[in-house]
């Protein structure tokens, strides 16, 4: 089969990133022909398999000078919000897009066109090509694009209502673009995500009981991934300073924003070290130094960081994302994710103020439970893999 793979952003960054490469590099392994178009700057590194032709389209150049349009409002490198485009920025987003996807069409001639994200793109390329199979790859974060944003919208979502096929993380995800887009049931599949036990896995040395511990986050380091509430919440743990050291690992979103978060870790009791952006390698190699990792979040898809970390031997703690429980409870045997309820939420993903210490205490809690716990039972991650990931979106 030939395929061609689409995305406004870069292909490797976040976990939409993540999911296109991983499916690009297996679909590459099972022998099906590829192409793939990222939104990227002129000094990214792409890696794809060899025999995977990808079509850059350059963000901050003279044909599309501004920075790339990310599907969050916070995303881990310069971005420009689709909230901020003008007439004159939608159309030159739509004219090099429609370019460079017309070159890889014509050299290609696909067989399948797979979207990341039910959002703008999707629509276009919906658009150009009415004689094309065309599915799109639900990420949750283009969900929120469209309740919040205005931009394009009811374009948008005739032109999602118009796919060959959707595919939905979870089931309570598919019930939201049912909702939002009015896409027939039958269109929408739920294929869950996968993980590269290649890289995120234990070393095999069985963690003893320790003097101090080693909580994690990974993802955004923004407000809105929960890691102000995540720095507020450790002054309600019992520990002395030198038992417990936090760690963040991911970019950040606006300076103003970063500036706060770091001068509420300068005011943390316990050392709050940032590592920035690190490769997956790196990633699983401080998965493997930590005892808990955390996910506060105020909004996700599936968090497919959360089975990264249990495969290095972590204990989790997550926000109750709506669909996320009954996943990893219907497809991951022995997982013992501590999922603590959200504040109540406006707008999509805003907290509401006055409930966020409440959710903080909580989050304290379920994070002294898991220091605690001195076994755990080890989750069953066989049959969470990109291959079969792959396989069923082609299915």
């Amino acid at each position: 089969m030939k395929i061609l793979s689409i995305t406004a952003q870069k292909p490797h960054s976040t976990g939409s990133g993540v999911y296109l490469t991983e499916l690009v590099k297996n679909w590459a392994e099972a022998g099906h022909e590829q192409s793939v178009i990222g939104g990227v700057y002129e000094e990214d590194q792409v890696d794809f398999p060899d025999g995977v032709k990808f079509y850059p389209v350059f963000y901050q150049t003279e044909a599309l000078p501004f920075a790339i349009t990310g599907m969050s409002d916070e995303m881990p490198y310069e971005s420009t919000c689709y909230k901020d485009l003008t007439s004159e920025m939608l159309g030159q987003f739509r004219e090099i897009f429609c370019r460079t996807i017309e070159d890889a069409v014509r050299e290609l001639n696909p067989d399948v066109i797979v979207c990341h994200h039910l959002y703008l793109l999707a629509a276009m390329v919906r658009e150009w090509y009415p004689g094309k199979k065309i599915i799109a790859i639900c990420h949750g974060s283009d969900l929120r694009q469209i309740e919040k944003n205005t931009l394009e919208r009811e374009y948008i979502k005739e032109r999602i209502r118009q796919l060959d096929g959707v595919i939905a993380l979870h089931r309570e995800q598919k019930k939201e673009i049912e909702r939002i887009f009015q896409v027939k049931e039958e269109k929408i599949k739920v294929a869950g995500v996968g993980y590269n036990d290649k890289i995120f896995f234990q070393t095999g040395e069985k963690k003893e009981k320790k003097e101090s511990f080693q909580i994690i986050f990974a993802g955004k380091v923004s407000e809105k991934k929960g890691v102000c509430s995540l720095l507020r919440a450790l002054s309600y743990l019992p520990y002395p300073k030198e038992k417990l050291k936090v760690v963040l690992a991911g970019g950040h979103g606006p300076e103003e924003e970063y500036e706060q978060i770091q001068q509420l870790a300068t005011e943390c009791r316990y050392p709050v070290q940032f590592l920035g952006m690190l490769s997956q390698a790196e990633l699983a190699e401080q998965f493997r130094q930590s005892d808990v990792f955390i996910l506060p979040s105020f909004f996700e898809g599936l968090a497919l960081v959360n089975i990264e970390a249990m495969a290095c031997g972590c204990k989790v703690v997550c926000s109750d994302i709506p669909g996320m429980k009954d996943w990893f409870e219907e497809n991951v045997p022995g997982e013992q994710i501590t999922f603590v309820k959200l504040p109540r939420m406006e707008n999509t993903d805003e907290p509401v103020a006055e409930e966020l210490p409440a959710f903080e205490q909580r989050l304290a809690e379920a994070l002294r439970q898991k220091l605690e716990q001195t076994e755990e039972e080890t989750p069953q991650l066989s049959q969470i893999s990109w291959r079969k990931i792959s396989e069923c979106v082609l299915r």
